[in-house]
């Protein structure tokens, strides 16, 4: 198969020929705020699975719903209860996925198996234009390798799945660089599944206490179900093994620099680069005190690491406030939860 590049800014039909795609059963990477999507048709049970066979994903982890207005949303959710409606008021469209009880025209192979599916209206331009173009909802996990760093541009989709799926739409660089935020209103309490774009700290002032699931501590079996997209399994990860070091910038920079060996590699901010030169393959993923520009920073400076010789990568990590808990999240998951915490009391 031969995938197009789809580019909008020379093009202009390209986001219709997109759709056009997408209405056949053929899948397509897309850009939204977050990182690049795989597209499918949402309700094709056969377009769905060959999102599966190309990202080489498990099939029990479940698919998010995108769709392009809030009307859409009763034609996949069998209720939306006040908590829904002032989440929507607050983010839509925007980073965050609201997870619902399904109605029956959302397949099994959409929901990974379950009786609730993951929904969200996203807020960049083209990502709506395209589900539009679709004319259906559009299943979109994102578009990379399954286990790989996510991707934040075209390039890094053509990296990853050129000739595996019909086309890319150029959309640029995206602008949050995570994952949206998961939250599911399917048990008594809200319950953040996934951090991202929209922070826990947002979501309780919307919602007030929303607990948090245990996935975001620790890693989840493997046999477990989940209700959501990067629970389980390990995600994000470049091919070395990944070394999280969690403490002050200072601190964490110090432990780091007495480990490394002759093929180490150091992901570090910005301001602690100088401590690691001429020491180790640096890669850099934003200042210590912003940890917005991380996220955008953070899959691409993952992502970098496989075209060096390092064995071994040892990684800075924010704290897990704010949109830093996204950005924590997805170095420890792409460390496989392997953390050193400095922060610790030994004695």
């Amino acid at each position: 198969m031969q995938t197009k590049l789809l580019r909008p800014s020379e093009d202009a039909t390209a986001l219709e020929q997109a759709g056009a795609l997408l209405r056949a059963g053929e899948v397509v990477g897309i850009p939204t705020e977050t990182v690049y999507g795989l597209a499918a048709n949402a309700l094709d049970p056969m377009a769905v699975a060959r999102i599966f066979e190309a990202k080489g994903r498990p099939q029990d982890n479940p698919l998010i719903v995108h769709i392009a207005d809030l009307e859409s949303v009763k034609d996949i959710a069998t209720e939306f209860p006040p908590e829904a409606q002032a989440l929507a008021d607050a983010f839509w469209p925007g980073p965050l996925t609201i997870i619902l009880p399904k109605q029956d025209r959302i397949p099994m192979v959409t929901s990974g198996g379950l009786n609730t599916v993951g929904i969200r209206f996203p807020s960049h331009p083209m990502a709506q234009a395209i589900i539009r173009a679709a004319g259906v909802p559009l299943a979109a996990p994102s578009a990379n390798t399954s286990g790989r760093p996510s991707t934040t541009t075209a390039q890094h989709v053509m990296e990853d799945l050129n000739g595996k799926i019909a086309a890319v739409v150029d959309g640029g660089p995206c602008s949050v660089g995570v994952e949206s935020t998961v939250v599911s209103l399917c048990g008594e309490r809200p319950r953040l599944l996934r951090p991202g774009g929209i922070s826990l700290e947002q979501l309780e002032q919307v919602l007030g206490t929303v607990e948090v699931d245990r996935a975001l501590r620790e890693k989840i079996d493997d046999t477990e179900k989940v209700s959501a997209p990067g629970m389980k399994y390990r995600h994000y990860a470049p091919k070395a093994p990944v070394t999280v070091v969690f403490g002050t910038p200072e601190a964490s920079a110090n432990y780091i620099y007495a480990q490394l060996g002759e093929n180490s590699g150091v992901l570090c901010f910005d301001d602690c680069a100088p401590r690691f030169a001429g020491a180790a393959v640096v890669e850099t993923f934003g200042p210590s005190d912003d940890a917005a520009e991380q996220a955008r920073e953070i899959f691409d400076a993952l992502r970098r690491f496989d075209t060096t010789d390092c064995t071994e990568i040892y990684a800075q990590c924010p704290p897990a406030d704010g949109i830093g808990l996204a950005v924590s999240n997805r170095i420890r998951k792409a460390a496989g939860f392997h953390v050193i915490d400095l922060t610790e009391d030994n004695t």
